[in-house]
């Protein structure tokens, strides 16, 4: 039982950290990555659809994006859904294929990225934590029903303490890595 409680509580853990990992794939980093354009949606035939899903989206270069629309009808729509994002990209449009140059980043927008980047960080810990006191309060619950002794309570906490330690620093290496891919040039 105590031990359910504490692999659950490690997968959730991992399960936060995924999740990190993917919102810090929407960050620009100055290079071009497919993945830029994954949460953008674009009104497909009534339906909110991502840009990858209706639209082949490849790496022209270090900088650029091609957007290639698989209907000639979505070239505009995708194009608006683009310029209305939050990304400040100016698409190029030239047929059924859209250009995507990506701005070099300055300092200060570097620097806004990191802000954004640790806020993201906290998050998760925080969702980390959160786990670790849901966990916490299933083992005390266990403890006062009287299906575990106090030494099996105590040892359950250290494991939750132990895994929440383990989850956060990961968090950290991963917010580490992503920061200095953000301010290197």
């Amino acid at each position: 039982m105590l031990q359910e409680i504490i692999a659950d509580a490690a997968g959730r853990m991992g399960k936060s950290i995924e999740s990190f990992r993917v919102d810090l794939q929407k960050v620009r980093t100055g290079r071009a990555h497919p993945s830029l354009l994954d949460h953008i949606t674009v009104d497909y035939y009534g339906t909110q659809t991502a840009i990858p899903r209706a639209a082949n989206v490849t790496v022209e270069d270090s900088r650029t994006l091609v957007v290639t629309a698989w209907d000639r009808q979505m070239v505009q729509a995708i194009e608006r859904a683009i310029m209305e994002s939050d990304l400040g990209l100016n698409p190029n449009t030239a047929g059924t294929v859209i250009r995507l140059p990506l701005p070099p980043l300055n300092e200060e927008r570097r620097r806004g990225l990191v802000k954004i980047i640790k806020g993201e960080a906290e998050q998760t810990k925080v969702a980390i934590r959160n786990i670790r006191r849901d966990a916490m309060s299933d083992i005390k619950e266990l403890l006062k029903e009287k299906e575990i002794s106090e030494d099996e309570a105590r040892k359950g906490e250290e494991d939750i303490q132990k895994t929440t330690d383990a989850h956060i620093k990961k968090v950290d290496e991963v917010l580490a890595v992503k920061e200095q891919e953000v301010l290197s040039i």
